[in-house]
């Protein structure tokens, strides 16, 4: 065969789906496409000073792969990316990537069954053509960062410019001018780092104040990790303990009252931290949870720094030589820094599936990004997502990942094994589900400010599962094959009616051995009492 039957999109997702494949099925016939140089996906990309994990380290590992040796409780992007290096090394995933190559489109061709796959060598601009049955696609909802092209003349500025996800490998920012815009996820990890030079000037842009919640680098003592290393089953209780903290909350719904004492709580953290000129700036209008809760590591502190200033006062335009405020003031600067997030709400590659159904045209006619489970969408047979729509959590990503990993793993195999053609899910079951998920989400927080987890920033909210994580394993655990549609698969139907029939016949075995068991008993029982035990030739 020309092209392998299995296609992977990749990123850590893709590279996790990619491990599973081989540890289950041992399957080795498949393409990872990689648009970079080196594994990784977002740790590879996002090299800025200060990138680090907002889990706590341990549950951001595999499962599979648990590592002992990490140095604190949450990793830095250098540590993370190191681990992915090794584990594509270990399992020998790097004869199947084809870096510098990004996927422009994916087009299904229903006489044939399978995808037509066009893919461009970002060097060369060459591209190629290949096809596969099945296409996993693990782009995440990191992979477009955003400029603020709305702002006049972000395309004007004469010096160096970039988006904190593009960070230049060579940047050297001694004794410049640098303009930071956003406060979010990004932009609260690098300030304290470009910041800790005196020689660098830096003003941070805020245009909505975010929460802040505190997050320590606990370093792990050698004795820690020789513990995790040797001790049976410790690694693997301190992640469950992490999953459990992380869960809880949404285990236990809070209260009004408690959660006015969160905000409360949290606005008193702000207010310890950072210098009294900014409080009447920094403490946000809007509730803790409507948009990311944002992890302190040193940001507030820096606040305190003589070179670094905040500005409230709103970009009005992006000039040759620096910003114009909303105010009127022209601040120069040599450098600025988009620390704004990225596009969550479009689909970066081209899909096309059954009857022209694109999966961008899905979103579109659903008002925004829409799945079954993050995972699957109708009319697009053989395809899988991971960190689909509907995934956010505050928990890790990497677990949500490798739930629908084995979830989309059982549905592929039987198209592997040549006993389906495809499997396509239902649009009924899709809309059920996402009534559901949507009229959860109606009634929370998140509906309760502009975020980019909705559509347009105000619409629908496409990114987060309002559930308990624990839930969304159950829910996962196993396909429901009833919400799915099945082509060529009449051996498959065959063999799982053999199935239903053999597990029937062992049921049926099983109660008749316990009825006859009983009834022996009760005899021998009955025969106990009356003074005498006599053979039941049973």
């Amino acid at each position: 065969m020309s092209s392998p039957p299995l296609v992977v999109f990749a990123s850590v997702g893709g590279l996790s789906f990619a491990i599973a494949l081989k540890r289950q099925f041992g399957y080795q016939n498949f393409t990872i496409y990689e648009k970079a140089d080196e594994v990784g996906g977002c740790w590879r990309a996002n090299t800025y000073p200060g990138c680090s994990s907002d889990v706590e380290i341990h549950w951001y590992s595999l499962s599979s792969d648990l590592n002992p040796n990490w140095n604190k409780s949450h990793g830095l992007q250098p540590e993370i990316q190191e681990y992915w290096i090794a584990l594509s090394k270990k399992y020998l995933l790097y004869p199947h990537l084809v870096f510098n190559t990004r996927v422009i489109s994916v087009e299904w061709n229903s006489s044939a069954n399978h995808y037509k796959i066009l893919a461009e060598d970002v060097l060369t601009r060459q591209v190629t053509t290949s096809t596969a049955e099945i296409v996993i696609s693990a782009v995440g909802v990191l992979e477009m960062p955003r400029i603020p092209y709305e702002i006049p003349g972000v395309e004007k500025f004469k010096g160096i410019s970039f988006h904190s996800a593009n960070w230049p490998r060579e940047l050297d920012l001694r004794h410049k001018r640098v303009a930071v815009i956003g406060n979010a996820s990004s932009g609260a990890q690098f300030v304290p780092s470009i910041s800790a030079d005196p020689s660098v000037e830096v003003v941070n842009f805020i245009r909505t104040p975010v929460w802040f919640n505190t997050r320590p680098y606990v370093p792990y003592s050698n004795t820690e990790k020789w513990i995790f290393a040797n001790v049976p089953f410790v690694m693997r209780l301190h992640r469950a303990c992490i999953m459990f903290k992380f869960d809880w909350p949404s285990l236990k719904p809070q209260s009004e009252a408690a959660r006015e004492r969160h905000r409360q709580a949290l606005r008193q953290y702000i207010l310890n931290t950072t210098p009294e000129k900014y409080h009447d700036y920094l403490i946000p209008t809007h509730p803790p949870g409507c948009k990311r809760t944002v992890a302190n590591s040193g940001y507030l502190a820096s606040l305190s720094r003589p070179n670094l200033d905040l500005n409230f006062d709103g970009i009005a335009e992006v000039v040759e030589n620096g910003i114009i405020t909303k105010k009127g003031d022209l601040l120069p600067f040599d450098v600025i820094i988009y620390a704004t997030g990225f596009i969550g709400d479009k689909y970066p590659v081209h899909v096309t599936g059954l009857n022209g159904t694109t999966v961008q045209g899905y979103y579109d006619a659903h008002g925004g990004p829409t799945a079954y489970y993050g995972t699957t969408i109708p009319d697009i047979p053989n395809f899988y997502m991971l960190a689909g729509a509907g995934t956010g959590t505050p928990t890790s990503t990497l677990f949500v990942e490798e739930v629908q990993v084995s979830y989309s793993l059982q549905l592929i195999k039987p198209v592997l094994d040549g006993l389906v053609s495809t499997f396509t899910v239902k649009a009924d079951v899709t809309d059920a589900y996402n009534a559901k998920l949507q009229e959860r989400l109606s009634g929370s927080v998140l509906v309760q400010c502009y975020s980019w987890q909705r559509t347009g920033g105000t619409g629908k909210v496409f990114n987060s599962f309002p559930w308990a994580i624990t839930l969304w394993w159950w829910w996962l655990r196993r396909p429901n094959w009833t919400h799915y549609t099945a082509t060529g698969a009449d051996k498959w139907v065959r063999g799982r009616r053999m199935e239903k029939i053999y597990r029937v016949l062992k049921v049926l075995a099983l109660a008749t051995l316990s009825a006859a068991y009983a009834r022996r008993s009760a005899l021998v029982s009955i025969a106990d009492r009356q003074g005498m035990l006599t053979p039941l030739g049973l």
